[in-house]
């Protein structure tokens, strides 16, 4: 799978995505920090990735006003180890088919 990563998920996130296969980019790979979340949002859906994020309201408000490859909003959790086994769990349970399109949580 493909994602693309908004500047506020942790680096912790993109190696383990990439160590497990996946495709990943930066928002700070291809925009300044500065960017909006509009613009992001737009990239992903241009590139036809999924998205993940912390930032719920913002990116929930653009996922329901316009289509979009997915999107994954990343809770905050006590450690970052408990994130990535959050993830890693939405992976294995949604597989690409349940990501693609959707809004999910993990």
């Amino acid at each position: 799978m493909t994602f693309f990563l908004d500047h506020d998920v942790p680096d912790e996130i993109a190696k383990l995505l990439r160590h497990w296969g996946h495709s990943v980019t930066l928002l700070r790979e291809v925009f300044p920090v500065t960017a909006t979340d509009e613009e992001a949002f737009s990239y992903s859906r241009e590139q036809k990735t999924l998205l993940i994020t912390c930032n719920r309201d913002d990116f929930l408000r653009l996922a329901l006003r316009q289509g979009h490859a997915g999107l994954i909003v990343l809770i905050r959790r006590r450690s970052r180890q408990a994130e990535c086994a959050h993830l890693l769990n939405l992976l294995q349970r949604a597989g690409e088919d349940g990501l693609r399109g959707n809004i999910n949580f993990a």
